[in-house]
């Protein structure tokens, strides 16, 4: 490589760096969730996405729940849109879209890990009558979004267990 080239693959990387910029890693989840049973309601985008990311994680999913595994259960899923804006002539110029996850998580043992837990997420966009086929291609794009969103949030609240899960032995080793 020339010299020209390397310092440019050096500036991009340390600006990538500045700006809060960081691959996403395989979650850290709890060990009592080394096997899971996925169940998400009406399967769908979010199902797909979510076992490709704990697969990542190095968690096995499996078929079926049973002793030994974790169930990690989405009753709720569900996308809604809502008028944000109408403009003088009463014509809708700007929507929003919800998303809406109810989970829960149940570790190998049969024990609540995670209880039931509400996350919501919106995304606003503007709305262009003369354009209905790009407003079909942003929303599907805001749900795709959203969904990845999602995704991470649920991870990170996995992760956030699995640390508790892990700090309440040591403090209760340490006061006894």
């Amino acid at each position: 490589m020339n010299r020209l080239s390397r310092t440019s693959l050096l500036v991009a990387t340390l600006a990538l760096s500045a700006c809060g910029f960081h691959l996403r890693q395989p979650a850290a989840l709890p060990t009592s969730m080394q096997r899971v049973h996925l169940s998400v309601s009406g399967g769908g985008e979010l199902q797909r996405s979510l076992a490709r990311a704990l697969e990542e994680s190095g968690i096995a999913l499996e078929d079926e729940g049973g002793p030994g595994v974790a169930e990690l259960k989405v009753p709720v899923a569900a996308f809604d849109t809502d008028t944000l804006s109408v403009s003088g002539g009463a014509r809708v110029t700007e929507y929003t879209v919800r998303y809406q996850v109810r989970f829960e998580v149940d570790d190998s043992n049969g024990r609540a890990l995670v209880p039931q837990q509400r996350i919501d997420m919106s995304r606003d966009f503007s709305y262009d009558a003369t354009n209905t086929i790009g407003t079909d291609a942003q929303v599907e794009e805001i749900h795709r979004s959203l969904n990845d969103d999602m995704v991470q949030a649920i991870l990170f609240r996995l992760q956030a267990a699995g640390r508790h899960q892990q700090a309440a032995p040591a403090a209760a080793s340490s006061a006894g």
